[in-house]
């Protein structure tokens, strides 16, 4: 409090002084208030030396009062625990200045605890002070005393923490600067990720706090003592609709630096020349002024790149002559990691296609945080569907029937995206309940609006997952279900599914392979669906030739290899490579097969899933000579013999379809000794017609019996089985 006090008339409890000149200039940055010393012993506190007084404001020129002005003086008595422990304050020239200066916050601190010892600072109070030969003001800005973390006022002691900020157009860089353990770089003290409508990603969450903002919590001090650089950059990857988006835009709310700047890949690009780069540059314009002025008290700039892929391919992989995404690729890693790199930047990019990304990217320093943001296990799909639930669930619109949780365990492989897909689609089903379609206008009645466990288990027949089990190609499989076809079937099937629980639960097995061989119609594919539909693994996909008709070798090999990518994004998986011989082009006559796809199934069915992933191959081929001759059956781990059926099984099977009186059923089986059970169905098939036909739906609802001499007529034109 700078200006010498003289008595007035006192009055009670407070006194009466006048407003006077320092005797000296040097005596006006010193914060104190000059008295006579026999009025000083008026103010001195309670077993103290020390004396205070309370004014109206702080100096002459903060209290806005004039030479020979009287104010209002009164002793102030400190209360407990009145020490600071937190002092923030603003620091500017206290005549303005044309160039920057540096200042060292640790040599600040220091010399402004020698000269303000023992002071009493006030929230809002400005402060001259003189340090190496210039006059500064520093404004406090926050007070913190011990157990208590925001105060109006408090005593500056030698354990105070100092924390100094500089407004960007003051000219001061503040160094070296021990920030206070409470970072600011997030705006909230911790995190409910169900609350920013993030579900079952908590793990991923973790890993990129680790990565990306763990050193940023810390003052920059501690991590240029480290001797290490903030991470600069991340790529969040792995399948469509998983939240790679929506993460990244929570994270750049939570932050409290500059707002993020959100980008879609292609909106970079331009027409004209040098154009593209520009807009690349001017990205990052904002963060290096921002650096230019305030060092390492600069925010943090958060930039979000969705579907980086779509300009950052690998260099020189683009044919279009313009070289325009190379230019954007150099671009990108001369401002991330350059010659003038910056430390206030974090690029976050996004992309389904990890493997399309220029490498130089990836390396650290530059995105060197790949977090793969995976399809949700059970509890992650239980965290989403509660999240898109908890609006109608607070509404009372959602039936007390709805069971969450068995809706999680039934939606196996659903992405979050999906999952909303069920919830809306289960709405859907809600609200036209409400509707009639003779009457659009027919008023709704609001409170009647239910959304009920069956709208859910509707909405999962209508919303299907990308990377699910292919329920319609396998049924399709198996036209006719399955029959007991004998002991040696079962055997077969029974060796099959303990593979299956091989991959379930052993961790030395990621990758089984299986290989059904067999004549043609013996059930080998039949056999496979059935295996995929009783494993329950989230994803079954079945690889035919049929859905590459037409295909060159190329997209045959392309769209192999995109079912066995897809197969380790889930955590179990089967693959069934169905007619391995069709799939490899094979044609006895020359012999012909096409090579490429050999060598991608060689490769395919040795190549080990992702850690944390399981994978069972099954095969099916009626020419397994060809796969020995060509080296491919030596690839799967194990072999079984799928047989046709002797007499024993073809009574069994026929015994279980019902179709002929029981004293015709040992001689119809025995004439189908050796024959595939494919050929059976035909057979039956064609001799429930009868021989003048029409009585199919008699003899398969059992009121009627297939004519043994009619069967043995329709066996023989089927005779070329033999």
């Amino acid at each position: 409090m700078a200006g010498r006090l003289g008595f007035g008339s006192l009055s009670a409890g407070a006194m009466q002084m006048t407003v006077a000149n320092t005797p000296s200039n040097e005596l006006a940055v010193t914060n104190f208030a000059f008295c006579s010393p026999a009025d000083r012993r008026k103010f001195l506190a309670p077993g103290s030396n020390l004396a205070y007084a309370l004014l109206g404001g702080s100096v002459r020129r903060q209290t806005r009062v004039s030479l020979g002005e009287a104010i209002s003086v009164t002793r102030f008595i400190p209360p407990d625990n009145f020490n600071l422990a937190l002092l923030t304050l603003e620091l500017e020239f206290f005549k303005a200045k044309g160039k920057s200066e540096h200042i060292d916050a640790v040599a600040l601190s220091q010399q402004i605890k020698k000269k303000f010892i023992d002071q009493v600072l006030t929230s809002g109070q400005k402060v001259l002070f003189e340090y190496c030969g210039t006059i500064y003001t520093f404004t406090v800005t926050q007070a913190g005393t011990e157990g208590q973390e925001t105060a109006d006022r408090g005593k500056l002691c030698a354990e105070t923490y100092i924390v100094f900020e500089a407004s960007p157009n003051s000219g001061i860089q503040i160094v070296n600067q021990r920030e206070t353990a409470n970072s600011k770089i997030f705006k909230q003290k911790d995190f409910n990720l169900q609350k920013l409508g993030i579900g079952g990603l908590s793990d991923e969450f973790t890993d990129i706090f680790r990565r990306a903002f763990a050193s940023r919590v810390f003052p920059p001090h501690v991590t240029s003592r480290l001797g290490i650089k903030h991470v600069k950059g991340m790529l969040l990857y792995g399948p469509p609709g998983t939240g790679k988006t929506l993460m990244a835009r929570q994270i750049g709310k939570l932050l409290n630096g500059r707002e993020p700047k959100i980008v879609n890949g292609p909106e970079v690009l331009s027409k004209f020349v040098g154009e593209t780069e520009k807009n690349v540059r001017d990205l990052f314009a904002d963060a290096e002024n921002d650096q230019r002025t305030r060092g390492d008290q600069s925010d943090l700039h958060v930039i979000i790149f969705d579907e980086i892929d779509a300009i950052c391919k690998s260099r020189g992989s683009t044919r279009d002559g313009t070289g325009v995404h190379d230019s954007i690729v150099n671009q990108l890693l001369t401002k991330i990691d350059g010659v003038e790199s910056l430390n206030n930047v974090l690029l976050i990019g996004m992309t389904n296609r990890k493997d399309l990304i220029d490498e130089a990217l990836l390396r650290p320093g530059r995105l060197e945080v790949h977090v793969e943001i995976s399809l949700p296990d059970e509890n992650g799909r239980m965290q989403i569907l509660q999240i898109h639930t908890s609006k109608m669930k607070e509404n009372s619109f959602l039936a007390s029937d709805v069971n969450l949780e068995e809706l999680a365990a039934r939606t196996k492989n659903y992405s979050g995206a999906e999952l909303e897909g069920v919830v809306k689609s289960a709405v859907s089903f809600a609200l036209n309940r409400q509707l009639s379609m003779d009457d659009l206008t027919k008023p709704v009645d609001e409170e009647s609006i239910k959304v009920t466990m069956d709208d859910f288990l509707q909405a999962l027949h209508e919303i299907v997952p990308a990377f699910g089990a292919s329920t319609d190609d396998l049924s399709r499989c198996r036209v006719h279900g399955m029959v007991d076809c004998g002991e040696r079937h079962n055997r077969i099937y029974r060796r099959a599914m303990l593979l299956v629980e091989q991959v379930k639960v052993s961790k030395g097995s990621p990758l089984v392979t299986c290989l059904l061989e067999g004549p043609v119609g013996c059930g080998k594919t039949s056999l496979a669906a059935t295996i995929g539909i009783d494993s329950d693994f989230p994803y079954v996909k079945i690889v035919s030739a049929e859905t590459m008709i037409g295909l060159s070798e190329g997209s045959k090999c392309a769209q192999i290899i995109k079912v066995f990518e897809d197969a380790y994004k889930s955590p179990l998986s089967i693959i069934i490579l169905d007619d391995i011989e069709r799939l490899l082009d094979y044609v006895s006559i020359g012999p012909r097969f096409s090579n490429l796809i050999l060598q991608t199934l060689l490769v395919l069915l040795k190549r080990l899933p992702p850690k944390g992933k399981s994978v069972l191959v099954i095969g099916t081929t009626s020419e397994v000579y060809v796969l020995d001759s060509l080296g491919m059956r030596d690839a799967f781990s194990v072999s079984y013999h799928v047989p046709s059926l002797k007499t024993e099984d073809a009574k069994k099977v026929l015994n279980q379809f019902n179709v002929f009186a029981d004293e015709d059923i040992d001689a119809a089986a025995e004439e189908l000794d050796d024959v595939p059970i494919k050929k059976l169905y035909m057979l039956v098939e064609m001799a429930a017609q009868g021989p003048d036909g029409g009585s199919a739906e008699a003899v398969l609802s059992g009121r009627e019996k297939i004519d043994l001499n009619h069967f043995r007529a329709c066996l023989s034109d089927v005779i070329s089985y033999r």
